[in-house]
C-alpha cells in the first residue's frame, strides 16, 4: 500500500500503474488538506481571491456573489470538458490521477478532502475517466485534460470500467462511491496544474527507459553476429570522455557481451601475426558507425532520460496550482505554478533523443539487410529462393517510413506557443502537446526495434552459430523464436512483428 505522506519516486509510478498496488491517505496528509481548506475557508473571508470569488482569466475582473461560488466551481469545470481528439489511454489516465492527487495532497491548495478521497476510489478501483488527449495549452495547466477528470470527480462523465465505457453516475452508484464536494475552490484546484503533461511524461520514462535497454540489446547482437572487435566498447576508451551516459552504455554492452564466443579481440589479429605486412584488409579495420559508436550515440540518450525523470518527479512533487495556499505563512500567492515549460521541455528532449534511437536501429536494420554492407548475410537476410523470395525486404520499408515520421515529430512543441484566452495566457508551453507527441515517437521506436530484432533473429538462423552466443542473448533467444520462426517461404509479417512489439513494450531486455 503506498501512502501518500512522504515525496513520490518514480518507482512508485511503476509499482501503481504496471503492479496495481493500492494507495492510501496518510495521516500527515488528511492534517495538510484539512488545515489547507480550513484556513482558506476562513483566510477567503472579505478579501479578493482568484478563482474563490472572481472570474477566471479575462473574467477575473468580475467579482462573484456568495451565493454563486459553487456555482461558479460547476461551470468552470463543466464548459472546460470540451476535449476531443482520440481517448487517452487507461495507463497514461492512472498516472494523471496519481499525480494530480499528489500534488494537491501536499495542502498548498485548500481544496475539500473528499476530492482525494474520490480520486484514491478511482485509482484503486481502476476507474478510468474518459480524458481526450486534445485540449489544454500547458500554461493554466493542463485545463482540458484535467476538466473531464473533475467532471468525473463530481459524479458527471463518462468513465472506463472493466473495459466498458460507462456512464459515471452508475458506476459510482454500483460501487458506493460519493461523487466529491466542491466548497470553495475544488474545480480551479483539480484544473489548474500540469498533472496531465507529467503523468503521460512519467509513462513515456517508463518505456523509454525499456526501449533503451532493448536498443542496447539489439546493438550487443549485431556485435556477435558480425564478429566485432571489441575495444570499441572498452572501459579505457569509454572512460576517457566524461560523460555518464556514454559509460554506462558501454558497460552495459560489455557485460551483455562478456561470455560471448564471437566478439574479438583486436590484439589477436590486427596487433599481432605479421598483420602489418597486409597490403589490404578485406575484413574492415573499423566497424561502421551504427555498431562502433553506440555508446557515443545512446549515451546521450541515457543522459537525457536520467535528467527528465528528475525534473518530472520534481514537477510531480511540487505545488502547481494558482493561487497557493499557505498555510505556514497564512496567506494567498499568486502566480504561474501551473505553467508547464519544464515538462515541456523535457518532453521535446525525449521525443529527440529516442528518435535518435529509432534512427539507429534503422541504420543497424540496413546494415544486416544490405549483403554488400555487411559481407555474411543473404540480401534482405533471404533463405529462401533469391529472386523469387523476399526476406525481411517489405518489412524494411515499413521501418524506413516509421523512422521517418519521427524525423518530422521531433520538431519542437516548446516553442510553438500560440496566445490565447484573450491573450491572457499570453505564452504558453503546450506541454500535454509535446507529451502527447512523444508518446506516439516512443511507440514508433518500438515499431523500429521490433523489425530490427526479428531481422537479427533471421540472421542468428542463418548464422547458426547458437553456441558460441553470449548467455545475455541466449537468455531471450528461444522466446523470440516462438514470436517469429525462422522465414523461408514468404508469409505475412504483420502479425509476428506487432506480437513482437507488444512483447518488448511489456518486458525488460535485462
Amino acid at each position: 500500500m503506498l501512502n501518500l505522506d512522504n515525496a513520490l519516486e518514480f518507482t512508485d509510478f511503476y509499482h501503481v500503474l504496471f503492479e496495481n498496488e493500492k494507495i492510501e491517505l496518510g495521516e500527515d496528509s488528511q492534517k495538510r488538506l484539512e488545515e489547507s481548506f480550513d484556513f482558506l475557508k476562513n483566510f477567503s473571508q472579505n478579501k479578493i481571491i482568484y478563482g474563490v470569488n472572481t472570474g477566471f482569466g479575462p473574467m477575473a475582473q468580475y467579482k462573484i456573489n456568495d451565493e454563486d461560488k459553487i456555482k461558479l466551481q460547476l461551470n468552470l469545470i463543466r464548459s472546460h470538458s470540451s476535449g476531443a481528439g482520440a481517448v487517452m489511454q487507461p495507463v497514461y489516465v492512472k498516472a494523471l490521477m496519481l499525480a494530480r492527487l499528489n500534488t494537491l495532497c501536499l495542502g498548498k491548495s485548500g481544496i475539500h478532502r473528499s476530492i482525494a478521497d474520490t480520486l484514491i476510489q478511482l485509482i484503486n478501483n481502476d476507474i478510468t475517466p474518459v480524458i481526450f488527449e486534445h485540449g489544454g495549452v500547458g500554461a493554466s495547466g493542463d485545463l482540458v485534460q484535467l476538466a473531464h477528470l473533475a467532471l468525473v470527480l463530481i459524479g458527471e462523465g463518462e468513465v472506463i470500467f472493466k473495459g466498458e465505457l460507462r456512464n459515471t453516475a452508475t458506476v459510482f452508484e454500483e460501487l458506493e462511491i460519493k461523487p466529491a464536494k466542491i466548497k470553495i475552490r475544488e474545480g480551479l484546484a483539480v484544473m489548474n496544474g500540469t498533472s496531465a503533461m507529467t503523468g503521460i511524461g512519467i509513462v513515456n520514462l517508463i518505456y523509454s527507459k525499456r526501449l533503451l535497454n532493448w536498443a542496447v540489446f539489439c546493438s550487443s547482437v549485431i556485435n556477435e553476429i558480425v564478429e566485432a572487435y571489441d575495444d570499441h566498447l572498452s572501459e579505457e576508451l569509454n572512460s576517457s570522455k566524461l560523460h555518464i551516459g556514454q559509460q554506462n552504455i558501454a558497460r552495459k554492452m560489455r557485460d551483455h557481451l562478456a561470455d560471448s564466443k564471437l566478439t574479438r579481440d583486436r590484439n589477436d589479429h590486427l596487433y599481432s601475426n605479421g598483420a602489418n605486412e597486409n597490403t589490404f584488409f578485406k575484413e574492415k579495420v573499423q566497424e561502421y558507425y551504427s555498431l562502433r559508436c553506440v555508446p557515443q550515440i545512446l549515451g546521450p540518450v541515457s543522459d537525457t532520460l536520467e535528467n527528465s525523470l528528475r525534473i518530472l518527479i520534481e514537477e510531480v512533487n511540487s505545488a502547481n496550482d494558482n493561487p497557493i495556499i499557505d498555510v505556514k505563512t497564512e496567506h494567498v500567492y499568486h502566480g504561474g505554478n501551473f505553467h508547464g515549460d519544464y515538462v515541456s521541455l523535457e518532453m521535446d528532449k525525449l521525443r529527440l533523443a529516442i528518435t535518435k534511437t529509432s534512427m539507429l536501429a534503422e541504420r543497424q536494420l540496413n546494415y544486416l539487410l544490405n549483403s554488400k554492407l555487411n559481407d555474411i548475410l543473404p540480401p534482405f537476410v533471404n533463405m529462401g529462393k533469391l529472386g523469387l523470395n523476399f526476406g525481411m525486404q517489405g518489412a524494411q520499408f515499413t521501418a524506413v517510413s516509421t523512422t521517418a515520421e519521427n524525423q518530422m515529430l521531433s520538431n519542437s512543441m516548446y516553442v510553438h506557443s500560440i496566445p490565447n484566452n484573450n491573450d491572457n495566457q499570453d505564452i504558453v508551453s503546450m506541454g500535454a502537446n509535446s507529451a502527447n507527441i512523444t508518446k506516439k515517437v516512443i511507440d514508433n521506436s518500438f515499431e523500429v526495434i521490433s523489425t530490427e530484432l526479428a531481422t537479427i533473429i533471421q540472421a542468428l538462423y542463418f548464422l547458426d552459430f547458437d553456441d558460441k552466443l553470449s548467455s545475455a542473448t541466449r537468455s531471450k533467444l528461444d522466446k523470440l523464436r516462438l514470436i517469429i520462426p525462422k522465414i523461408i517461404e514468404d508469409r505475412p509479417l504483420y502479425e509476428e512483428i506487432g506480437e513482437l512489439k507488444e512483447y518488448l513494450k511489456n518486458n525488460e531486455a535485462y
